[in-house]
């Protein structure tokens, strides 16, 4: 529903000259409203207007990449814009229902949730970015480590998903014909890309309607604790496993890597 809103919304924004960042600004403002709906949680309206604003918010932040891209305007400070007001959005509301809870256990959890999202929403992008890249028949080139000391740890940490994908990028960039095994290997690596789709923020914001609309915000914080981070850790291991099994591929034989989980795929109903 969100992408085809935000296509249909592209004409409309296109003639009347409306830029990307203020695009990305109007769906910040309209978080902001969400947020302050969401502060009222206990009225059913209010949360289905934390709802709906919410979702507007989301077709507002397809739409300013839409809007970017047709007009050629894409920059570095748009897609910083864009990145602070996607996380101010949740930050926003994260606070709201904390405010609204107004116990030392509330904050706490709100600041753990946070972190987590944090966290798991840098690992999904990193994994989605991957995947699209590779799906192109393209390898990430090896990058030297730069900067100080402690950007070099930062880095070394943030980059372990990467160095354990190293092997398949090694793979691909000396493979005969990178198509053949680009497509192989977007088969197989469809299926965790899906389980890692929880990952949005589409599914963030149904789960905060949820859990308000049933009077315990509460449940979405540990939502994002727990199962959420259960789903990035099985989606890694998951696509880890299916680079893996395609180290040994042959355009001679593209059948002989093993399979990926198939456990996994029978959860999922494949």
């Amino acid at each position: 529903m969100i992408h085809p809103l935000g296509r249909r919304l592209l004409p409309h924004a296109l003639r009347m000259g409306v830029s990307a960042n203020a695009v990305s600004v109007t769906g910040l403002s309209l978080g902001l409203g969400a947020a302050i709906a969401y502060s009222r949680y206990e009225s059913p309206t209010l949360a289905m207007l934390g709802l709906l604003l919410s979702v507007m918010w989301l077709v507002a932040d397809g739409l300013d990449g839409m809007v970017a891209r047709a007009t050629g305007t894409s920059s570095a400070l748009g897609r910083l814009l864009d990145g602070v007001c996607d996380h101010g959005v949740f930050i926003l509301i994260y606070v709201a229902l904390a405010l609204r809870v107004g116990t030392a256990g509330g904050w706490a959890l709100a600041i753990a949730a946070g972190a987590a999202h944090a966290v798991q929403s840098s690992l999904y992008e990193g994994e989605r970015t991957r995947f699209h890249r590779r799906v192109k028949g393209i390898a990430e080139g090896e990058t030297a480590p730069g900067g100080g000391w402690l950007v070099r740890q930062y880095d070394r940490l943030a980059g372990l998903p990467g160095r354990l994908a190293r092997p398949f990028e090694r793979k691909l960039a000396s493979s005969a014909d990178p198509s053949a095994l680009a497509q192989v290997y977007g088969a197989r690596a469809t299926a965790p890309m899906k389980l890692l789709s929880l990952e949005t923020a589409n599914v963030r914001v149904a789960a905060i309607f949820l859990a308000c609309l049933v009077g315990d915000p509460r449940l979405f914080w540990w939502f994002e604790i727990g199962p959420l981070t259960l789903v990035v850790l099985a989606g890694l291991v998951w696509h880890r496993r299916v680079e893996r099994g395609l180290l040994q591929f042959s355009t001679h034989n593209p059948t002989s890597p093993a399979e990926p989980a198939r456990f996994f795929v029978k959860e999922q109903g494949q």
